[in-house]
């Protein structure tokens, strides 16, 4: 995530707030193969990227809040 710290909140809430529907999925679906145990080879996924992922969910189901939440994201 370029131009943000990685691990502040604020500034992630920020950023995904300004993305489009299409932009915001893409981003998710990359936070959560980042978060993935195949992708950190087993290791516990870094925080940052579980931070990441919970504001893009958080956005979306406060764009969408009769959606479900699907699980690809």
């Amino acid at each position: 995530m370029q131009g943000a710290d990685p691990g502040n909140a604020g500034e992630i809430r920020e950023r995904v707030r300004k993305m489009s529907d299409e932009e915001l999925l893409r981003y998710a679906t990359f936070c959560k193969s980042m978060c993935s145990p195949d992708t950190n080879l087993d290791k516990p996924s870094p925080d940052a990227w579980t931070v990441q992922l919970q504001e893009a969910r958080a956005e979306w189901r406060k764009r969408h809040p009769d959606l479900p939440l699907s699980e690809s994201i």
